[in-house]
């Protein structure tokens, strides 16, 4: 049995990849690196949440160098992290814990960084023209992410602890 299998060693594993590669072309769809989101699925589906570039390009069928840029990917963007096996030279590569939290919170910086080039732009388009009132709506929207995202996380946060607590973890 594979420690990823099941308690009873049953685990679909053509299922698990079907899972893998319809979750990755959801990502990439929504703009992550092909090659990344496959990656990042696999990892996401491993029971420890971390993997060898070996067990990466054995699962997902794809050259080490294929599995070396989406790990540079991800490690840029935030969603993995590199350790290594204790006892061994091999690197693993982790998911940060709560990588959905984690992703968003590090979003903040991003979302206030694009209003501030919003309202910038809004200001050289001109609030009385088409594009200027397009830009500074966008501006707006990010501002409005920036105060809302905190407040929802926060949200998260609470209700996970209340999920935790119930399961007695």
């Amino acid at each position: 049995m594979r420690p990823d299998d099941g308690p009873d060693g049953a685990r679909d594993e053509e299922a698990v990849s079907r899972f893998v590669e319809r979750f990755a072309a959801d990502l990439a769809e929504a703009g992550m690196q092909r090659m990344g989101a496959r990656v990042f699925a696999a990892l996401l589906v491993s029971d420890s949440g971390a993997l060898t570039s070996a067990e990466l390009a054995e699962r997902l069928q794809i050259s080490p160098a294929a599995v070396s840029g989406a790990i540079r990917y991800l490690s840029q963007v935030d969603m993995v992290v590199r350790e290594r096996e204790p006892g061994s030279r091999r690197d693993r590569y982790r998911l940060y814990n709560e990588v959905w939290y984690e992703t968003l919170t590090r979003r903040d910086q991003i979302i206030s960084r694009w209003e501030s080039t919003m309202r910038d732009g809004a200001k050289v388009l001109g609030p009385d023209t088409p594009a200027g009132r397009r830009v500074a709506e966008t501006a707006d929207f990010f501002d409005f992410m920036k105060q809302e995202l905190p407040k929802m996380l926060e949200r998260w946060r609470v209700q996970q602890a209340e999920r935790r607590e119930a399961a007695g973890e």
